[in-house]
């Protein structure tokens, strides 16, 4: 009987000090509940802050996130079946389902989405950004949704300006007895590439340099090569025209920059930066001339599907992830940020391993898809592309060939490779429920003409 009394009264001791470690001491004011801002850009490229590795740019707010937080250079939005690419990965990131099982734009149980179960957890939930190509149940599930297209070159130039002013009256103006979850997703940089007059003058087009993998035309038909996209630009693309757009797209991005910095001295004047967790992440990327390519509708890594993702706050310790992460894992992230369950049937998996320092591997590979016309996998070094409806294969070793110039798939050396990764393919296709033949019967011509007079 002593003995089991004592054994009792170890686990006691044992139970008492681990409440100790959560609840504060008797008079002690509890530990403020972290702020949660996600500023999600739209067609962001990954490499589309000079901290991500582009001198040209000038992102000196944003870039503070680089230099104090995590950031992942394999983060991901899995693949789209339309050719607004942002769709899908909006709604992929606010339900933390992948691309095959997400609802419609205006489907779905607004109770799962992000805002409402951090408003279950306590949370004042603000939203401004974008109507268009947005999860609608997602966006109408926050406490306070403002929709702001702002269509139109004119509109478009003082968009950043509107977002961050329609955030800092929320900031103003919001609860001070909860914490808050703030979405601004501003159309920007997205086409029409309109910023204030100020960061244009930054940019001057003749001292943009292209891209390695800058193309006048792509080699072959990738399945989407008239998309709208692709027609922003001329066939053949011109430096000239390339250059100019870039200069467009960075004074965009600048402007963004500017009017998120707005917002970071607001919240360190208030005193709450240092209890914010700031979340920067893009839709989709976007190809600017890179294999003769102007738009999102492909998997290239400076393509469609890569995007940036940066995380900084407390608890978050600084360093660079090559981890490989898909946007619908903020979904579980955030939830685990705000104290809220995960949802049964969550796709997306946390990334607070990581952030709290962890080497922690969370996927083996990454897949990507479009429409019925593209798939690819990539793991630490190989990339498969395929494309069913000409039966052609790229593989590309992103060690030695990170622009994807060179293709090995023809080459027998590298047959071995080649059907390696397309079992990883066929294994990723399986996991997210996508029956998409990896060839046709009938293929169609490789080759294609661009339209005449465009």
């Amino acid at each position: 009987m002593e003995r089991e009394m004592m054994k009792t009264s170890k686990r006691w001791m044992v139970l008492a000090t681990l409440i100790g470690l959560f609840v504060p001491a008797a008079g002690a004011a509890p530990a403020p509940r972290l702020n949660i801002l996600h500023i999600h850009a739209d067609d962001h490229r990954p490499d589309g802050l000079r901290a991500l590795g582009n001198p040209v740019l000038q992102t000196p707010n944003l870039d503070t996130l680089v230099e104090r937080g995590m950031t992942f250079t394999r983060a991901y939005t899995m693949g789209s079946m339309v050719g607004a690419v942002c769709l899908p990965s909006r709604t992929m990131m606010l339900t933390g389902k992948s691309w095959l099982r997400i609802p419609g734009a205006r489907e779905g149980d607004p109770e799962r989405t992000q805002p409402r179960l951090l408003a279950a957890a306590g949370y004042e939930t603000f939203h401004v950004g974008k109507g268009g190509n947005e999860y609608t149940v997602g966006i109408e599930a926050f406490e306070h949704n403002i929709v702001m297209d702002d269509r139109g070159r004119e509109r478009r130039a003082g968009s950043s300006r509107r977002h961050a002013d329609a955030v800092l009256k929320f900031l103003g103006e919001r609860d001070r007895d909860r914490p808050f979850y703030i979405y601004m997703a501003p159309p920007v940089p997205h086409d029409p590439r309109s910023a204030e007059p100020q960061f244009h003058a930054l940019y001057d087009p003749k001292e943009i340099p292209l891209s390695p993998a800058f193309m006048p035309l792509h080699p072959f038909d990738n399945g989407e090569m008239t998309v709208r996209d692709e027609k922003l630009a001329p066939w053949p693309r011109t430096p000239e025209d390339t250059r100019r757009q870039l200069a467009d797209y960075y004074a965009c991005i600048t402007g963004l920059d500017y009017h998120a910095g707005r917002i970071f001295e607001a919240l360190r004047k208030s005193g709450e930066w240092e209890n914010t967790l700031v979340i920067f992440t893009g839709d989709n990327g976007l190809s600017l001339g890179e294999h003769g390519l102007f738009g999102k509708q492909n998997l290239y890594e400076f393509g469609g599907m890569h995007v940036p993702c940066v995380i900084a706050g407390p608890g978050v310790v600084h360093g660079r992830s090559e981890a490989f992460v898909y946007l619908m894992d903020l979904y579980p992230t955030l939830c685990e940020a705000a104290g809220a369950p995960v949802p049964d049937g969550c796709e997306g998996r946390s990334l607070w391993p990581i952030l709290r320092g962890g080497d922690i591997t969370i996927r083996e590979t990454i897949y990507t898809a479009y429409k019925d016309c593209q798939r690819a996998v990539r793991d630490d070094r190989w990339k498969l592309i395929v494309y069913p409806k000409i039966n052609y294969t790229q593989l590309f070793d992103l060690f030695e060939d990170p622009h994807e110039l060179n293709n090995l798939a023809e080459d027998p050396a590298f047959a071995g490779h080649v059907e390696v990764m397309k079992h990883k393919l066929i294994e990723a296709q399986r996991l997210y429920g996508d029956d998409c033949p990896l060839s046709s019967a009938n293929p169609a011509p490789m080759a294609w003409t661009p339209p005449a007079g465009q």
